[in-house]
This record gives structure tokens, C-alpha cells and sequence, in this order.
């Protein structure tokens, strides 16, 4: 009888130290669960962080880019703008100075030109 008692008891704590190492162990396997998660949360978090800053680096870069493009464009146009200016001026220049010439002309030929006005009229007599 005191071995059947002693059996019992020996395997009750047996079953009790099973118990509570099952029970440390399911604990132990819920912390290193839970501190993954944490972990994988953290990671997760970094990464839409980076994301963001390259999205955000990427507009800046494309932002710059579009005022630069606009600066050149901007440039471009007041370059146009002054040879067309220049050409404008370039042919008036030109067209007065034509115009001066054919009233010197004019004026050399009218002094050369010292004949007598005929006229061709038909008149009858």
C-alpha cells in the first residue's frame, strides 16, 4: 500500500512538473511569438518609412527637374525673342538704308539729269 501511495504521488508530480514545464514553455513560445510580431511590425514600419522618404526624394528630383526644364524653356524663348528682335532690327536697318540709297540715286540722277521735260502729246494743227 505505502508503494502504491508513493507511486501515485511520484507520478502526480511528475504529472505537475510536466504541467508547469508545458505551461513555461507555452509562455517562453508566446513571448518569442509575440516579440516577432513586434519585430516584424518594426521592420514593416521601417520600410513604408524608406518608401516614403525615396517617394518623396523621387517628387523632389522630378520637381527640380520640371523648374529646370521650365528655366531652359524660359531661356530658350527670350534667346528667340532677341535673335527675332535683332532680325526685325537687322531688315529695318537695311530697308532704310535701301531707302537712302534710292533717294541718293534719286538726287544724282535728277542733278545729272538736267534735260528738259518732252512731251509726246499728239496735238492737232
Amino acid at each position: 500500500m505505502e508503494i502504491q501511495k508513493r507511486l501515485e504521488e511520484g507520478r502526480k508530480r511528475l504529472l505537475d512538473e510536466v504541467a508547469v514545464q508545458l505551461e513555461k514553455e507555452k509562455e517562453a513560445a508566446l513571448i518569442e511569438a509575440r516579440r516577432k510580431e513586434e519585430q516584424a511590425r518594426k521592420e514593416k514600419e521601417e520600410l513604408e518609412r524608406m518608401l516614403e522618404e525615396n517617394r518623396r526624394k523621387v517628387e523632389e528630383a522630378q520637381r527640380r527637374e520640371a523648374m529646370e526644364q521650365q528655366r531652359r524653356e524660359e531661356e530658350r524663348y527670350r534667346e528667340l525673342e532677341e535673335l527675332q528682335r535683332q532680325k526685325e532690327e537687322a531688315m529695318r536697318r537695311k530697308k532704310q538704308q535701301e531707302e537712302e540709297e534710292r533717294q541718293n540715286q534719286m538726287k544724282l540722277l535728277g542733278k545729272n539729269k538736267m534735260r528738259p521735260k518732252l512731251s509726246f502729246a499728239l496735238g492737232s494743227k
